[in-house]
């Protein structure tokens, strides 16, 4: 997992309507990247469902969130439709998993992303990581506002 204190590594990924989004579109404001498996599975509709309950707040706290999985922009763009999503989903689908694996969440074994979390802040340095001991365990919105808190 990247280490607080790294420069958090530069990208340009395809969100759920196709639109280009890169970190430095982000510049000057908090960004809490949440990397997941898959779009649909349980696990992942469980907890991209618990940030999108709490998203207000996590604006409110002056950061940005956003969902990284290597699924498409098609599949990104149903997954948001079929749970009400508001929150932005980036697709690392080509090169498969390239920014997952930039940030160190990225499980070889499984061929795609862990349940992990990235801080950065307004400068583009990573304040705080987390990623989960295995990609069926849901990183806490708590440890978002704790990071965030910090």
């Amino acid at each position: 997992m990247i280490e607080p204190g790294t420069k958090a590594p530069d990208f340009s990924l395809p969100d759920h309507d196709g639109n280009q989004v890169s970190l430095s579109d982000f510049a000057g404001r908090r960004l809490v990247l949440a990397f997941y498996p898959l779009d649909f599975s349980p696990v992942c509709t469980d907890q991209l469902s618990l940030y999108q309950e709490v998203l207000g707040e996590i604006e409110a706290k002056g950061a940005s969130l956003v969902g990284i999985s290597v699924d498409s922009s098609f599949a990104h763009h149903a997954f948001r439709k079929h749970r009400n999503l508001n929150m932005t989903l980036l697709s690392d689908f080509n090169p498969k998993g390239e920014v997952s694996r930039a940030y160190g969440a990225w499980i070889d074994s499984v061929d795609h992303g862990n349940r992990s979390l990235v801080l950065i802040d307004e400068e583009g340095i990573v304040r705080w990581s987390h990623a989960s001991p295995t990609p069926v365990e849901i990183p806490g919105a708590n440890l978002i506002f704790d990071a965030l808190a910090a």
